[in-house]
């Protein structure tokens, strides 16, 4: 009686595991069909090099081209410009609106809402409106700026104002998402803290930065990373507005990605540029979630 009591308990123990295996094969056959495959292709076409006649071989000279493309360079300047003009004040202006409209009002309920109203908007459809903003005499921007004496401006078609122009976009559309991660941030944080403070005569700026920032440890270290993310993947508004002009002002790294593949049909060089972009969005992310992990953790 006792053998097969236990085989039998043997049996029940092994068989949730097999049920959730059962149940994760799906999604697991999803994933590496449609992410890791992808991906593997990715690497084995920039690693191809096509000879004469179509003959192919293995090789790093999609790569070598690659660095030594000028409008390449281009790209990687110009996105760290558009990561360093958007990141950052996205979050101050994101974070300064959290803590202003942290108590539920009607009021607050409502300007939240205004807020926030740009992160649900296609990129795709803001792009066309601040088309017509941005729009040389006849935009809205143009029209309000005459009435107080400042000339027409090409602010799409200048170089030294296109990316510019870009940036503003950006921050308008993301600025609301970055909000409410900060508002669920502020929640988490213990009111008996600042209540405690305030007692002690801290001010409301003091109480800020000796404990509402550094309890947004986490958040801001998640946030700073959803935010690099975007600056690296966001293209739909530099396809729409400009082309990467003028004069590859606008390019960036997945606008020239793209422009590889499906305008100079050169897969090889899109394939190693999608290489080495993904790498570097691999290694931040680690970074990120160990910073994370070594984050400020607290309990409500």
């Amino acid at each position: 009686m006792t053998a097969p009591a236990t085989r039998t308990r043997t049996r029940n123990r092994e068989r949730p595991g097999l049920t959730a295996y059962a149940l994760l094969l799906p999604s697991a056959i999803f994933l590496v069909a449609f992410t890791y495959w992808p991906v593997a292709q990715v690497i084995r076409t920039s690693l191809t090099v096509k000879g004469f006649r179509g003959a192919a071989h293995w090789g790093f000279n999609n790569y070598a081209r690659l660095f030594a493309d000028q409008h390449f360079s281009t790209a990687v300047v110009n996105n760290l410009i558009y990561a360093a003009g958007t990141i950052a004040p996205s979050m101050v202006l994101a974070l300064l609106f959290a803590v202003a409209l942290r108590e539920t009002t009607r009021l607050t309920s409502v300007l939240r809402t205004l807020v926030a109203l740009p992160m649900l908007i296609p990129l795709v459809a803001a792009a066309s409106l601040f088309a017509f903003i941005f729009l040389p005499n006849a935009g809205l921007l143009d029209y309000y700026l005459a009435k107080i004496g400042i000339s027409e401006t090409n602010w799409l078609g200048d170089p030294s104002l296109a990316l510019g122009s870009i940036i503003a976009i950006t921050i308008w559309k993301n600025c609301g998402y970055y909000m409410l991660f900060f508002l669920a941030g502020l929640a988490g944080i213990p009111q008996d803290l600042l209540d405690a403070a305030k007692i002690d005569g801290a001010n409301a700026i003091q109480r800020f930065f000796r404990i509402t920032l550094p309890l947004l440890g986490p958040t801001l270290a998640f946030v700073l990373v959803i935010a690099t993310l975007n600056a690296l993947t966001q293209v739909d508004h530099v396809i729409v507005l400009t082309q990467g002009g003028p004069d590859d002002a606008t390019s960036m790294i997945l606008f020239y990605i793209y422009q590889q593949a499906h305008q100079n049909f050169d897969i090889g060089m899109a394939s190693a540029a999608t290489v080495v972009s993904v790498g570097f969005l691999f290694a931040l992310s680690i970074v990120s979630l160990r910073s994370l992990e070594r984050g400020i953790h607290y309990e409500a």
